[in-house]
């Protein structure tokens, strides 16, 4: 089973409702607390809620943090570039849904 394949799978078992906390989203994408933290003020992460104490996280979003993780450590990329990169990839999959 292929990465991406293995990570829909994985955020297929939790539970549509249930939200993370950012420490176990953190533990759950292998992604460490301050690289989350990045990627949420950079938008490629987002929460529920305001206040950081607070933020709990859907389900979906343990895919793509995982993605971020993958990229982040596989091309040596900042915060910044990684929200390019995944912005490109969303559109990339947005167009190709529009072509059918």
């Amino acid at each position: 089973m292929s990465d991406p394949e293995r990570d829909e799978a994985a955020a297929a078992i939790v539970e549509i409702d249930y939200r993370l906390t950012l420490v176990e989203l953190c533990r759950a994408s292998a992604a460490r607390e301050d690289e989350v933290r990045a990627w949420i003020e950079e938008g490629v992460l987002v929460p529920d809620g305001t206040v950081a104490g607070e933020w709990r996280f859907a389900a979906a979003t343990l895919t793509r943090a995982r993605a971020a993780a993958r990229l982040a450590r596989a091309f040596e990329i900042d915060a910044p570039a990684l929200a390019l990169v995944l912005g490109l990839m969303d559109e990339i999959e947005r167009l190709k849904a529009r072509l059918g």
